[in-house]
């Protein structure tokens, strides 16, 4: 039979070999993640400044005439440029809404409904009649 010191020992091990690879895998993970992250940052910025240049050079050259020119595609192209570019508003311009009348507007409330709903039973005198 197999010692209690034994077991604890067996366990031990295993957990050990285990949170290595634990400790291995989070490692790797966190590192590539990280350089992700720059290299997305790096891309950003290509991105931004290909939007500039293109926004610069638009007097002198088309999109198309770059696209032939680049191999690069004319979608590819138009996406840096006008990424770069503020978005216009949406909505109404301002001081378009229709100002508010000076006197508030007041509705009577609806009537209460008069006959009782189905599922409330009516006292035996009323049965019958309609109002």
């Amino acid at each position: 039979m197999i010692t209690t010191d034994e077991i604890e020992r067996r366990v031990e091990k295993a957990d050990a070999e285990k949170s290595a690879r634990r400790m291995a895998a989070a490692r790797e993970v966190g590192e590539l993640a990280r350089r992700r992250a720059a290299l997305a940052e790096e891309l950003a910025e290509v991105e931004r400044t290909l939007g500039t240049v293109l926004a610069a050079a638009a007097d002198v050259i088309s999109v198309d005439e770059l696209a032939e020119f680049t191999d690069v595609t004319a979608a590819d192209l138009t996406g840096w440029l006008t990424a770069g570019k503020p978005r216009a508003r949406r909505g109404r311009p301002p001081g378009s809404r229709r100002p508010k009348p000076d006197t508030p507007l007041t509705t009577a409330p609806a009537p209460p409904e008069l006959r009782p709903s189905p599922t409330t039973p009516q006292p035996p005198a009323l049965q019958g009649q309609r109002s």
